[in-house]
This record gives C-alpha cells, structure tokens and sequence, in this order.
C-alpha cells in the first residue's frame, strides 16, 4: 500500500482553509496546486502557520479526531503580560461556553520569536504591552486558544500555529509547502 500524500503548508495571515471562495478572498488555491489534497483541519482567517494537507481520508480523520489527542503547538501574542494565575488556569482547564477545555501545556516566553512580521501589523496601543506564550493543546475546538487566552483576561492578538505532533513549521516561510517525508508521515499514524 502506497503511503499518502501529506504537506505542511504556512498559511499566511488572510488566507482561507479551502481552495474556492465565492467572494474572491484568497485561499489555499493562491498558493498549492497538487491537486486531490484537503486541508487536516483549519486555521481562522486571522491566524497563520502550519496547515497539514493530505490526500487520504483516513489520516485526515485522524488527524482532525479529537480521540487520537494530537498536540498542537502556536505561539501566541497575547495583549499584556499574563499572571502565574492565568497561566496556571490555562493548565488545568477553561470554563468555555462549549464546556471546559482539557488541560493545556503554557509557557511565558522570555523572547518574543523569530517569526516573519505579518503584512497586517496587530494592533498597537503605547501604554499596553504583549507578551508571547507557547500554548500546547490536544483539542481542536472552533477559535479554542482565542477564547481561552480571552477567558483568562489576556486577549490574543496574534495566533501562529507552529507544530502538530513532531511536525513543525521550521523551514519554510508563509506561503510555502513542502511535503512530508514517509518518515514523518509514520508520525501521524
């Protein structure tokens, strides 16, 4: 049996999780042409980083089922400088209005990452500084680590996912695709 198609892709800020759009908003087909391959997940408009793509069903079910708890890692720019109390909320669980959230690995980073700016600055207030966490989670629900990091008071104002699994957004830029190796595809599986 021959192994799947899968690519990680950095979806840029602005840019659809799908390949058509009615009212012309750019989309994974401005940048991918391999044909038969779908989006594992989503990723807002408003956020950025790794995207999967695959041709297989199966991985893509997998991947996407909450059960099979692959993690997903992003760096998030959060308005102000979060508390231990906020982080430690983030680590046991958030009330959302969907239930609480499984616990979520968080971590204060010291220096902000070397990420490329993105073409729409965030906003910028003088008196309100941010801070960048890397927040690790296993579920996937609709807009989850924007809604967490605003349940805790720390509002996210830039949102990049940067792994899922061992599979990270490490060399390449947005807009750019490479695919996977069988190696890291075993990975998914």
């Amino acid at each position: 049996m021959s192994k799947p198609i899968v690519i990680r892709f950095w979806k840029p800020y602005g840019v659809l999780t799908k390949f058509t759009d009615e009212q012309g908003r750019p989309t994974l087909a401005d940048y991918i042409t391999l044909p038969n391959v779908y989006a594992a997940g989503r990723l807002d408009q408003d956020s950025e980083g790794l995207l999967l793509l695959t041709d297989s069903g199966q991985l893509n079910n997998r991947l996407t089922n909450p059960k099979f708890e692959h993690p997903k890692t992003y760096l998030v720019q959060v308005e102000r400088i979060p508390d231990e109390n906020a982080l430690q909320k983030l680590r046991v669980g958030i009330e959302l209005k969907d239930g609480v959230t499984q616990p979520a690995q968080v971590e204060l980073l010291k220096v902000s990452p070397e990420i490329p700016e993105r073409p729409v600055p965030i906003r910028y207030r003088v008196n309100v500084h941010t801070a960048w966490l890397k927040l690790t989670i296993t579920e996937g629900r609709n807009r989850q680590v924007r809604r967490m990091t605003a349940a805790v008071g720390y509002p996210t104002l830039r949102l990049v996912r940067w792994s899922i699994g061992s599979i990270m957004l490490e060399g390449l830029h947005p807009g750019a695709w490479k695919a996977l190796t069988p190696k890291e595809i075993d990975t998914l599986t």
